[in-house]
């Protein structure tokens, strides 16, 4: 009971923090492209998915470049740093432009791990893996185009844009909060994974 009444405590303030985010500072602040990096990394037919400590809900590991970072540089650390896996760019799947809500421009790469072991971090306590025909139906809606694009295996990076409105914010409220009171089980296959995460990294 404590876990679950800590977890929902923690709900507003990050709901407030991602309000602001998604509809003041990039208005108040400089105007510049939001810009991020994320990986559909494979083992075999075999997807990671991260789960962030914030808004909760399966989806692609990855985040923001640093100052002078490119996105494949910036991709690279990231996914080392919220999932502990080292991992090799293979090829550029699309860039997904999204407005209204949080405007920003996805990059996604499809990967594959070269090294390090499964490791959750702070940012993103939860990683599993997932067979591409049984995700969950707690992923963020705006991660299954992306993903649908790399298994797809496109002979040309994709551009596709969307409008995140009313819809897509009150999708991830009800996702959030069903991940909050289920301790991040709910919408998951009924597929037990391996003890020991079925790591496919090699030294």
């Amino acid at each position: 009971m404590a876990g679950l009444v800590g977890r929902l405590a923690a709900a507003p303030p990050n709901y407030a923090k991602i309000a602001w985010h998604g509809l003041a500072s990039h208005r108040l602040g400089p105007r510049r492209t939001i810009a991020v990096s994320q990986a559909v990394i494979f083992d075999g037919r075999r997807v990671l998915l991260a789960v962030r400590s914030d808004l909760r809900g399966w989806e692609l590991p990855g985040g923001h470049a640093q100052p002078g970072e490119s996105s494949r540089a910036a991709l690279v650390r990231e996914v080392s740093e919220e999932t502990g896996f080292r991992i090799a760019v293979e090829r550029h799947v699309g860039n997904y432009v999204r407005t209204g809500f949080r405007p920003h421009t996805s990059a996604v790469y499809a990967c594959r791990i070269i090294g390090g072991a499964l490791r959750p971090s702070v940012e993103t306590p939860v990683i599993r893996w997932f067979d591409i025909d049984a995700l969950p139906d707690t992923l963020f809606p705006w991660f299954r185009a992306p993903l649908a694009d790399a298994i797809a295996e496109r002979p040309q990076p994709v551009l596709r844009a969307t409008r995140q409105g009313a819809a897509a914010v009150w999708a991830a409220l009800r996702i959030d909060l069903r991940m909050r009171l289920s301790n991040d089980r709910a919408g998951l296959p009924n597929v037990p994974e391996p003890a020991s995460c079925a790591d496919p990294a090699r030294p």
